[in-house]
């Protein structure tokens, strides 16, 4: 398949000096402004097959993400333009643009993450710390993928499951978010360990409507590893 023989490592070039926000998003200045980039991945498109086919994945990065991306920076533009003049009803109306593309972003970046090639240890279970939280708190790494699945199959129009970590309570969670809300929408004090998309694009194309075999089916991709990590730096 030609796809396979895609490269992602072109695509993206600025986003070797990501960083923003600490999520591996594109941060770079262009003319004095700082403006988002697309983050690089670090497989290309074809090598989650057949669990996420690599036409899916060149789609979704480069047309889905950078589109939110662009849509971002062109709202951030305005911002600073409105803030200048001091102009209270745009800066009011750019609220909506911002959230939506800046949350496609924020989503986006913490997605690619938390895939991986089985050949690179996707679906492997976690392990450590994260391992024995999840054991504690759901009795089993297969009773919290039924629920994640749950939740997933049963969000109504679009949006994300996450598989949470709340700071303050020291405890997981399995939260939803509409359309592109982020999840530090639902609380300061919450982590993405892991966010699946379960917008239309992210499977139509492989899956149909049959949002449940995506879901069954990407847990093969998942990298436990990158939730892992995250979990031990925020909850050491």
């Amino acid at each position: 398949m030609a796809l396979r023989a895609v490269s992602r490592r072109g695509l993206a070039v600025l986003s070797r000096n990501s960083g923003g926000l600490g999520l591996g998003l594109g941060l770079v200045t262009v003319r004095g402004l700082k403006i988002f980039t697309l983050p690089d991945l670090s497989y290309d498109y074809g090598e989650l097959e057949p669990y996420i086919s690599g036409e899916i994945m060149q789609l979704h990065h480069q047309k889905h993400h950078q589109t939110y991306v662009t849509n971002f920076n062109k709202a951030l533009e305005h911002l600073n333009q409105a803030m200048a003049k001091g102009h209270s009803p745009t800066i009011v109306k750019l609220q909506s643009p911002i959230k939506f593309n800046g949350g496609g972003h924020i989503n986006h970046s913490v997605f690619w993450k938390n895939l991986t090639p089985v050949r690179e240890g996707g679906g492997e279970p976690p392990k450590g710390s994260l391992a024995r939280a999840v054991e504690n708190q759901f009795g089993s790494l297969d009773s919290l993928i039924q629920k994640v699945n749950v939740e997933g199959a049963a969000l109504q129009g679009s949006g994300w499951v996450w598989l949470a970590l709340d700071k303050d309570q020291k405890r997981l969670s399995i939260e939803t978010t509409f359309n592109q809300d982020p999840l530090v929408a639902k609380g300061s004090s919450y982590v993405p360990l892991l966010g699946i998309d379960v917008w239309e694009h992210a499977y139509y194309l492989q899956y149909k409507n049959v949002r449940p075999d995506y879901l069954k089916n990407i847990w093969k991709v998942i990298n436990w590893k990158y939730a892992s990590d995250v979990y031990e730096k925020e909850c050491p």
